[in-house]
């Protein structure tokens, strides 16, 4: 039975990578250990140890398989209000405060369609000060081009707050 250094504060949760270096899950450290010990995975990242009466390991943070796994192509997440904040990092992109709402760029009532191109998140004033007008209309630019994520927004963000130590291999 292996046991944690540091229980209190020690992550429950390892990023695995593939062997390309591209995220692949979230696994339990239980079975981070486990790819460890079989040789299928090495750390690349610890955050203590892990003892038992005959071994310490470093308790694996981020891992990477040894062989590439093939990896089915995944559907694209959709823009919703949730994952289009994620990927805004809930920020207004006309004023920069604190998003709460979506709001399209080019609106839908003149044309504009729901995809990742023409959605990014806005605080209630904006929305509402924007409403059914271009940009150029108000004098508005945005600092950035609105684009959909490499990959699950989702995971990624979500992953990145709980582990600060993911933050450079979960790059969206």
């Amino acid at each position: 039975m292996l046991s944690t250094a540091a229980v209190g504060d020690a992550p429950t949760r390892t990023l695995l990578l593939n062997a390309s270096h591209e995220p692949l899950c979230i696994v339990s450290v239980h079975r981070a250990v486990l790819l460890v010990m079989t040789g299928k995975a090495v750390v690349l990242e610890a955050d203590g140890s892990l003892h038992s009466e005959r071994l310490a390991m470093p308790l694996p943070v981020v891992l990477c398989l040894n062989r590439y796994v093939h990896v089915p192509v995944r559907r694209p997440v959709p823009p919703t209000r949730r994952t289009v904040l994620q990927r805004d990092g809930h920020r207004c992109a006309y004023c920069g405060g604190g998003a709460d709402t979506v709001d399209h760029v080019h609106p839908r009532s003149r044309g504009g369609r729901h995809e990742w191109t023409n959605v990014v998140a806005a605080c209630v004033r904006c929305n509402h000060r924007k409403a059914d007008r271009f940009l150029h209309e108000l004098g508005w630019e945005l600092e950035f081009t609105p684009r959909a994520p490499r990959w699950s927004v989702a995971f990624g963000a979500a992953a990145t707050r709980a582990e600060p130590s993911w933050s450079r291999y979960l790059v969206a």
